[in-house]
């Protein structure tokens, strides 16, 4: 893998990202393809939609379909058939969302800010994973088995996988952990990382390490800095990011300044509008996120400033609102994908009411063309020197 920073403005940084499979140009939005795929969405269409790279889950997919079957097809590309970048993950985050995130009710979608938390009281549950040393132990949310997951597993897991970009593993902490529980993950995920780039062996892979420490600048400062000593080719922030945005806006400082400027940083986990500008204006390359595709299948669906987004309205609309029942307006008259141009906010009611299958897939296809195209007015606009103002103009 190869990083190239093309121009710099301000912060925010444009960039190319070369993979075997193809390049990236950055900053980049990373939609997540669970199982092997963005739902409701094909290969093809997301060729058209301009997806340069998506991010699949190696928890789920050593479940099913299992590795030996990946392993016939020679890797995810084969058995997708997928021709550009691909990006896995470690598991780590399954040891969070069903660990600590199940026992104290927060996830990356649900009350992820417990300082902005309006709702209900979250949810608790039993959780489905623990953590020790030596690695995480599942018990599996489809069958119950015992599985476990080592540093050294998630390595050849993902070798196998073949993904270009892949990650170390690491313990995501909660919000609501405390300094000295955060202390303990920072350590392990350290030694976990040695052990992790000491394993890998499939050099085509660029392998990134993932700096921890919740909203504790001392060990987000130090993790930075250890990880950063190992040499990855790339490097990754997780986990939780504090009880506001503020907070996360506060650790990103912290961390990219310590930070190799000449490596390309990943952001997992975050991904709506204000995130992103926030992230860009900070130096991240490229960040994934369930946003698009989850709030889709949800019936909440994005509009640009010029049709009514804005910070209050999270840039979105519900579309099963009784309000849209006769609207006859597209669902966004400023953007071009097809489907703003053939069908009415009426009828996107309609099929979101009546459980249309046909709704998930237009409703998703609008959602990642949206941020496939503020994604590219990020980058032009970094090239052109106007990123702060383009940032105005959706933040006002």
């Amino acid at each position: 893998m190869r990083f190239t920073i093309t121009h710099q403005s301000g912060g925010a940084r444009a960039g190319i990202l070369e993979t075997p499979h193809g390049s990236i140009e950055t900053p980049a939005f990373v939609p997540v393809g669970t199982r092997a795929s963005v739902k409701s969405l094909s290969g093809q269409q997301l060729h058209e939609l301009g997806v340069q790279v998506f991010f699949v889950n190696t928890y789920h997919i050593m479940q099913r379909p299992g590795v030996p079957i990946i392993r016939r097809f020679r890797g995810l590309h084969g058995f997708m058939h997928w021709d550009r970048p691909l990006m896995t993950d470690s598991g780590g985050y399954q040891a969070f969302s069903l660990g600590l995130g199940m026992e104290h009710g927060v996830g990356k979608m649900s009350n992820m800010f417990p300082g902005e938390h309006r709702g209900p009281p979250a949810r608790k549950a039993q959780p489905l994973a623990k953590i020790d040393d030596s690695g995480i132990t599942f018990k599996s949310h489809l069958d119950e088995r015992r599985i476990t997951l080592t540093p050294r597993d998630s390595i050849r897991i993902q070798e196998a996988l073949g993904a270009d970009i892949i990650m170390a593993l690491d313990e995501c902490t909660s919000p609501l952990s405390d300094y000295g529980y955060v202390e303990k993950a920072v350590q392990r995920t350290h030694e976990w990382a040695k052990i992790c780039k000491e394993v890998h062996k499939k050099k085509a892979q660029a392998l990134y390490g993932i700096i921890q420490g919740s909203d504790f600048k001392d060990l987000r400062q130090e993790a930075a800095d250890d990880i950063s000593a190992l040499d990855f080719p790339g490097i990754a922030i997780g986990g939780s990011m504090g009880r506001t945005k503020k907070d996360m806006h506060r650790i990103l400082g912290w961390v990219v300044r310590r930070l190799d400027a000449e490596k390309p940083r990943h952001l997992l986990g975050i991904g709506y509008v204000d995130d992103v500008f926030a992230a860009v204006q900070r130096g991240i390359d490229t960040f994934d996120c369930v946003v698009p595709t989850r709030h889709a299948r949800s019936g909440l669906l994005f509009i640009s400033p010029q049709a009514g987004g804005r910070r209050e309205n999270k840039w979105r609309i519900q579309i099963d609102n009784k309000r849209f029942k006769a609207d006859t307006r597209p669902l966004d008259p400023h953007c071009g994908c097809p489907v703003c141009r053939s069908y009415s906010r009426a009828y996107l009611n309609h099929l979101f009411n009546m459980k249309e299958l046909a709704f998930y897939q237009l409703a998703t296809y609008h959602n990642v063309h949206f941020f496939m195209r503020l994604m590219e007015e990020i980058r032009e606009a970094i090239h052109a020197d106007t990123f702060a103002k383009l940032r105005r103009s959706w933040l006002k």
